[in-house]
């Protein structure tokens, strides 16, 4: 470790996604240099705690109103300033908090090495969310800010490190360039997540895991379980704003056990529930990096239908470890997930997913992958 430099890891406010795949992030570096954490609202019985440096920079949420919570994107950005001028490490990587230009340009400024990560399209999930509950005109203008200071702290920093080569391109960043570094997706922890239960002996269940909200599509895959013969369940798993709606919309069918409702799962228990399916799908909407779903799935053996958003072609690879979705209507899903279940190579495709989470997506190649990218930007910064 002594040959590569120590790095300041900054994120926006964690919810638990975030503070999951933050953890991931930090495991990684940690196993070959120094690493510390600022952050905001990290949760108080995070392990992230226990285990790593952390700096916060307060207990404030981003508020409810626009104008609040552009008040403390900008004073957290001054805080931000304010620790990295304190802090010893030469690296500072900015962990989905692209858009927090002026610490970014703050760090490279008094001579930090600045490396940018998205972990997904963060203006596009904005807008989403602005939608809701503001004029259309005002959020797409809001979200086009925003979207303008990511560009311009992609542009600002040493190298831009994505999930995957799809997603570099999914944000007008060239895979290719010589500060893009595209293949920094997350690990799985292969000893836990595996497969107990062969292919094979597996019922003909198929299965939704995640957040049970609108940007995953959850409504469009209720029409769907309402819709499978009687010889196929549908489970959802997780928990999220939609989940009442989703209790009474298929109270028929989860009494009749065609659809199962097994909310939320300690992440120990994720392994168990992934093998009792034969099908994972994910319909979400473009606003994704790589699930972390998406991984622990194929690890466990289960072949992914999924849309073909930012990182995910780069893993759920057609016919081999998964399919793509060409729709999202819920009478296109049914076809298609009827279609691969009676497939007579699904066993050889869960065969292949699994050999792909071992060979690229393990922690020693996720050690190797960082390890090469803080060697390089090390190097081009001496030149």
């Amino acid at each position: 470790m002594a040959d590569l430099p120590d790095v300041c890891v900054v994120t926006h406010p964690l919810a638990a996604a975030g503070e999951n795949a933050t953890r991931s992030l930090l495991d990684i570096l940690s196993a070959v240099t120094g690493v510390a954490l600022v952050t905001a609202d990290l949760p108080a019985d995070s392990e992230i705690r226990d285990e790593y440096e952390l700096v916060e920079l307060t207990q404030k949420g981003a508020g409810d109103s626009v104008v609040v919570a552009a008040l403390r994107f900008a004073l957290n950005q001054l805080r931000m300033c304010r620790v990295v001028a304190d802090r010893d490490e030469q690296v500072v990587l900015f962990y989905g908090a692209t858009s927090y230009l002026l610490p970014i340009l703050f760090a490279r400024a008094i001579g930090k090495t600045v490396l940018v990560e998205p972990r997904g399209d963060v203006p596009l999930t904005l807008r989403i969310a602005w939608e809701r509950t503001l004029p259309d005109a005002l959020a797409r203008t809001l979200a086009g800010l925003v979207r303008a200071l990511e560009r311009a702290g992609f542009a600002a920093a040493h190298g831009v490190v994505t999930y995957t080569p799809a997603m570099a391109a999914q944000l007008d960043l060239d895979p290719e360039a010589a500060d893009v570094y595209p293949t920094g997706a997350r690990y799985v922890r292969t000893d836990d997540f595996d497969v107990t239960t062969p292919f094979d002996s597996r019922e003909r269940r198929v299965g939704f895991l995640g957040r049970l909200d609108e940007e995953k599509n959850v409504r469009e895959l209720a029409a769907v379980a309402r819709e499978l013969p009687d010889d196929v369940t549908f489970t959802f798993i997780g928990d999220g704003d939609l989940r009442e709606w989703l209790e009474a919309e298929l109270a028929d069918e989860i009494s009749e056990v065609a659809v199962e409702m097994r909310g939320w799962v300690d992440h120990d228990d994720v392994p168990a529930e992934l093998n009792r399916l034969q099908l994972v799908i994910l319909p979400s909407e473009p606003t994704e990096g790589l699930p972390t779903s998406i991984l622990e799935a194929l690890a466990c053996g289960t072949p992914v239908y999924a849309t073909p958003v930012a990182g995910v072609p780069d893993v759920v690879r057609e016919g081999e470890t998964g399919f793509l979705m060409d729709s999202t209507d819920p009478a296109d899903i049914r076809r298609e997930l009827l279609e691969i279940l009676d497939r007579d190579d699904l066993a050889t495709v869960s065969a292949t997913g699994r050999e792909l989470i071992e060979s690229e997506y393990s922690f020693e190649a996720a050690q190797e992958r960082y390890r090469t990218i803080l060697q390089r930007v090390h190097r081009q910064r001496r030149r």
